[in-house]
């Protein structure tokens, strides 16, 4: 077993910001940048392996999510997008040795400019979307397969969610929902693949503490921000990111 990463700070200057950030997305607060977590340790170790230690503390930032806004869900659209993910989960179990991460990166890097862009130029000529098996069914899956490799389902998500303008704690809490059910039925095929070793899993142990202390600043500055610059933020944060994972992809 080897768990030389546990002393290594540099491991720990990457992985304690990158865990904050998912914790402060899933408390509610600008939702895309928990896709940098997997981007940013993988600056000091394999992207796989950075996913691999990662789901275990999302399961766990997940439960807090869940509960935190049990009451503050979208019924119809969970019911669209989960049966859509776990076929983009078993796409991505069954394709992943084949698929290069970069292709991936690059992929969602154009869908997050393009979709910002959309939003911050053509926004006020564009109507607000409805609920749509069709599209929901489209985004979910890919949700479920981006993922299945480096945690990144939210930006197919928010391209779904976001156009529907719902209450900001509704949109939060179904994302809570699914994401915290995507990443559970990942668990299996994750092993399956021999990425939840039991090093990854220790060294996930060390970063848990972390999880509920980002989800607690996330959730704290959803209390404090009005729907619209809510949105706002996030698209804007999806802009950034896309160009992020753009340039890491190229």
């Amino acid at each position: 077993m080897n768990l030389v990463l546990i002393y290594d700070p540099l491991f720990y200057a990457v992985s304690i910001p990158a865990v904050l950030l998912y914790g402060i997305a899933k408390g509610g607060f600008a939702g895309p940048l928990a896709i940098l977590g997997v981007p940013l340790m993988s600056l000091v170790i394999s992207p796989l392996q950075a996913a691999a230690i990662l789901l275990p503390i999302l399961c766990v930032q997940d439960m807090i999510s869940i509960y935190s806004y049990r009451k503050s869900f979208h019924l119809q659209n969970l019911l669209i997008l989960l049966p859509a993910a776990v076929i983009g989960i078993l796409l991505g179990f069954f394709w992943f040795s084949f698929l290069s991460e970069d292709n991936i990166r690059i992929f969602l890097g154009i869908l997050a400019i393009v979709f910002s862009l959309n939003y911050f130029f053509f926004s006020k000529a564009s109507q607000t979307t409805t609920v749509s098996i069709t599209k929901g069914s489209i985004w979910g899956a890919i949700s479920g397969f981006t993922s299945f490799g480096i945690h990144a389902g939210g930006l197919p998500y928010n391209i779904y969610m976001l156009p529907q303008k719902l209450d900001h704690r509704v949109y939060v809490g179904t994302g809570a929902i699914f994401f915290g059910l995507v990443n559970l039925i990942k668990i299996y095929p994750y092993y399956l693949l021999d990425q939840l070793r039991i090093e990854n899993i220790t060294i996930a142990l060390f970063l848990m503490p972390f999880a509920p202390l980002g989800f607690f600043i996330g959730y704290k500055l959803t209390q404090k921000i009005d729907g619209e610059k809510f949105y706002a933020l996030t698209y804007a944060c999806l802009l950034v990111i896309g160009i992020k994972l753009l340039m890491d992809g190229i």
